[in-house]
């Protein structure tokens, strides 16, 4: 019976060991910034899905378009009917990896430069993606920020505004919490 209980045992804790600690937030937020001739705008999603695996940095973001918040409704509706087409393409998301995740030591407090590559889908069309960010570690939180620029023709996203309204590279701040 001894060794049942031991041999248990052995399996219960072989199997804590292995298993993979997924980070997640429910909360991050992701900021675009246009700086056009006519005027800039800006506007913050602060409900964005995401999810960190640690041990091979795997990184996924997920968002509703209609999330984003604007300094004025008209711009709002603007994003959403005309240029996103929110109604027809819902969701924006990301996948792809930490690809020098083995340079993070998600086990000590510091700040450590990580480079992201993937595929980010907007409007319903998917590109790779590169990006430098950092993840800080402090205690048993780990934060994720970068910044990058996405060019709007990229993305199928147009207008008679694009160029003089809205800028035609947009900058992308992402600033996740994770748990």
């Amino acid at each position: 019976m001894k060794s049942i209980l031991l041999f248990a045992c052995i399996i219960i804790g072989t199997s804590t060991l292995n298993a993979q600690k997924i980070l997640s937030t429910k909360s991050g937020q992701i900021t675009f910034f246009s700086n056009a001739p006519l005027e800039d705008i800006e506007a913050k999603n602060s409900e964005v899905e995401s999810k960190l695996l640690p041990t091979n940095g795997q990184l996924v973001f997920t968002l509703l378009m209609k999330g984003f918040e604007f300094e004025n409704q008209l711009m709002e509706d603007h994003f959403n009917e005309d240029y996103l087409e929110s109604s027809k393409f819902p969701k924006s998301s990301f996948k792809g990896f930490i690809t020098n995740v083995k340079e993070i030591n998600f086990a000590k407090d510091g700040t450590y430069p990580a480079k992201v590559k993937g595929d980010l889908t907007i409007h319903g069309v998917t590109k790779p993606v590169e990006a430098n960010g950092t993840v800080t570690v402090k205690g048993a939180k780990v934060a994720a920020k970068s910044k990058f620029n996405i060019k709007l023709s990229d993305y199928g996203i147009g207008g008679k505004m694009v160029g003089d309204k809205i800028a035609q590279n947009i900058a992308i701040t992402v600033d996740c919490q994770y748990e």
